[in-house]
């Protein structure tokens, strides 16, 4: 027993929550099946793990940039400068983390059975949303009353439903922005994409894209998206440094740091789309081999920064749409305590859910689609947020008000109303 949990250990804390060495030993995995020689291997599996690191690292800097706006935002809002303490959910892990690593192992084999045994021919690749989505629907049991064996095999069945199917549901939407059937997405922006494109799909118009929009040849920098994304972040920080000083760091001069702010976002920008064209180029044609041998018509879910590289000015639209038309919401629903808890602005929520839905609304319907399918989107990212905090009030409440809005508070609810049912039962 004591060997089994020690593995186990080592497979979650070392293997699963490590999407470079995730993504490289898949790599050398779908290489060796198709019996490729041994520098092939070992070039294509490090290859692999080096465009995850790449994209990671990318990412790290935009969520650093983006995340001490929604920093100041929470201590102004709340006027509680430790709140920022609980972001990793330190004290619901150490009392619950051996449940979710438990969840996440078995589900991840209820996940490969269903892909090996049925029509859903998901692979979920997105290491980190390995963990995240077991968190969430352990919780969701912790909230309904479950424990012991029927609170891991409940987080293990929920997880694995949604790695295998959300991804799935999505792929036409997915397909149209990319014209390439290769790959899915898994990621927690599936709800809201997909509502972006069913707007985009009625009210859009595809004959106008996000990347056509024509500018002036003296504003042509406006196309290459790390130059727009650097100038909407350095005069967000300006902006806000007027109205909430602690997001400058103190001592630091506001439109000195601004301007750092916006080069770091831009610098992640160019990165993570660098790591995106490295993994796929490294890591669809190795997977083909798990696809042929190991699982027939099997297909990779990647993070989503994978789709950013295909419609880049919607990304950035989708994040100013989705972050003026939620702050106003959420001004709104704090003005009038429509859900009995103090919201703050979804900063991380509206670059990366909603940079999906605006990728995936402009494949439906140009640039207007994008627009609309992430303004819809974004009631219902403000709507379910603040559902889900109120219904996670005993777990991880602090957790879901910087990273919910999205697929964890939609599925979330919906898990703790059934956990409230089987409560009753075990």
């Amino acid at each position: 027993m004591g060997f089994l949990t020690g593995f186990l250990d080592v497979l979650s804390n070392n293997v699963l929550r490590n999407p470079p060495v995730l993504l490289g030993l898949i790599a050398a995995i779908g290489l060796i099946v198709q019996k490729k020689n041994i520098a092939d291997i070992i070039k294509g599996s490090l290859m692999a793990a080096f465009g995850m690191m790449v994209l990671d690292t990318g990412v790290g800097l935009i969520a650093g940039s983006i995340s001490q706006i929604n920093g100041a935002f929470q201590a102004t809002i709340t006027s509680d400068a430790t709140v920022g303490e609980a972001l990793n959910d330190v004290t619901f892990t150490n009392s619950f983390g051996g449940e979710v690593g438990m969840a996440m192992f078995i589900g991840l084999i209820i996940h490969l059975l269903i892909a090996r045994f049925t029509k859903v021919k998901t692979i979920f690749l997105t290491g980190h949303m390995l963990w995240w989505f077991p968190f969430i629907f352990v919780a969701a049991g912790v909230e309904g009353g479950l424990r012991g064996l029927p609170l891991i095999l409940f987080g293990a069945i929920f997880s694995a439903c949604y790695w295998s199917f959300m991804p799935w549901i999505m792929r036409r939407f997915v397909w149209d922005v990319t014209e390439d059937d290769s790959f899915l997405i898994g990621h927690p922006t599936g709800f809201l994409s997909i509502i972006s494109g069913l707007v985009a799909r009625k009210f859009g118009n595809k004959e106008r894209s996000t990347e056509d929009v024509n500018v002036p040849q003296s504003l042509s920098f406006f196309r290459e998206i790390s130059v727009t994304g650097a100038i909407v972040i350095f005069l967000l920080y300006l902006v806000l440094s007027i109205f909430i000083p602690s997001v400058i760091s103190e001592g630091a001069n506001p439109f000195f740091e601004s301007i750092s702010q916006g080069l770091t976002f831009g610098a992640g920008l160019l990165i993570m789309l660098y790591g995106v064209r490295m993994l796929i180029n490294q890591i669809v044609p190795a997977f083909q081999g798990i696809s042929e041998k190991l699982i027939p018509g099997a297909i990779p879910a990647f993070d989503v920064p994978i789709l950013f590289n295909y419609r880049p000015n919607a990304v950035i639209i989708g994040f100013l749409v989705a972050m003026i038309t939620s702050t106003i919401l959420i001004v709104i629903a704090n003005s009038f305590n429509i859900f009995g808890v103090l919201l703050v602005p979804l900063v991380v929520t509206s670059f990366f859910e909603m940079g999906g839905a605006a990728v995936v609304g402009e494949g439906q319907g140009g640039l207007k689609g994008a627009i609309l399918g992430t303004m819809a989107a974004s009631f219902v990212m403000v709507a379910v947020m603040g559902i889900s905090v109120a219904i996670y009030s005993e777990t991880i409440q602090s957790w879901l008000l910087i990273f919910g809005g999205n697929d964890f508070s939609i599925f979330g609810p919906i898990a703790k109303l059934i956990a409230d049912l089987l409560s009753g039962v075990f």
